[in-house]
């Protein structure tokens, strides 16, 4: 892996359009796993930043369980990631085996939870504060929401649950997970393509990486998937599912299917 740029020590530092990737020397066991690039393509043009920002954010997320030094299956940790992206701003991330946490993750997080980011010298934990503090910091691109989107299509998740760890076709959890689908499927057909109207927000970086869980699971397990009488619903994800910040922040399908067999089986 080689550098473009040379990073010096100060409080803070200007990352220009030639920065690449950098490292930073992790904790012993963590990984750095890469920063984001402050050069941006988006349809097709290149888009030239520079910005002031202080050193990385280091991120603590979970570890993959089925490939070496790749990011893990969870939700939250790709919220927090795909904030980071969406706003430019560097990080080094540091995967946590949850087999067996190191001592150092559990210093700086005696509850072993993640995501965990080092803010202002401090380790932040659960991505609502985090995303939250992100957004208060670093405004532009904004992606808050009026209070009155922020909780659409926030009962999805747990309908997916339910239905997901169901033993009896008839107790109604399917058509419980469909009801919820339906309403956001209308939601999408008078305010999309997105939750916030044609740009992508917070609110689609909270319920994306669990729509993605939704998709993988319910198809490996119950052999089911969005209907097509629900075409909002799959054109959103489709093109949430295809942004670059998307793809490079979705932990492997393996990962997913791993990460849900112990709640379906057990």
């Amino acid at each position: 892996m080689s550098t473009t740029a040379r990073i010096h020590p100060a409080a803070s530092t200007v990352f220009s359009s030639t920065i690449k990737h950098h490292l930073l020397r992790p904790p012993p066991n963590a990984v750095v796993f890469r920063t984001n690039p402050n050069s941006v393509r988006r349809r097709g043009t290149i888009r030239t930043l520079t910005v002031a920002a202080a050193a990385p954010f280091e991120v603590c997320a979970k570890a993959s369980v089925t490939v070496p030094n790749k990011l893990g299956d969870c939700p939250f940790c790709q919220r927090v990631l795909l904030t980071l992206e969406e706003k430019n701003l560097p990080y080094d991330l540091k995967l946590v085996d949850f087999a067996n946490k190191p001592e150092w993750f559990l210093k700086i997080n005696p509850e072993g939870k993640v995501p965990v980011i080092n803010l202002n010298e401090k380790w932040v934990a659960d991505s609502d504060v985090i995303t939250q503090a992100l957004e208060e910091k670093y405004p532009d691109p904004p992606l808050a929401v009026p209070p009155e989107k922020a909780s659409v299509g926030s009962k999805i998740f747990s309908t997916f649950i339910g239905f997901l760890k169901s033993k009896d076709p008839k107790d109604g959890t399917e058509q419980a997970l469909l009801n919820e689908l339906s309403s956001f499927n209308d939601y999408l057909k008078e305010n999309g393509p997105f939750i916030n109207g044609k740009k992508v927000s917070a609110v689609d970086f909270s319920l994306g990486p669990k729509l993605y869980h939704l998709e993988i699971a319910l198809e490996h397990f119950k052999d089911w998937s969005v209907p097509d009488s629900l075409p909002y619903v799959k054109s959103y994800t489709k093109s949430l599912f295809s942004l670059d910040s998307f793809v490079k922040t979705s932990a492997l399908k393996e990962d997913v299917i791993a990460g849900w067999r112990p709640k379906v089986l057990g």
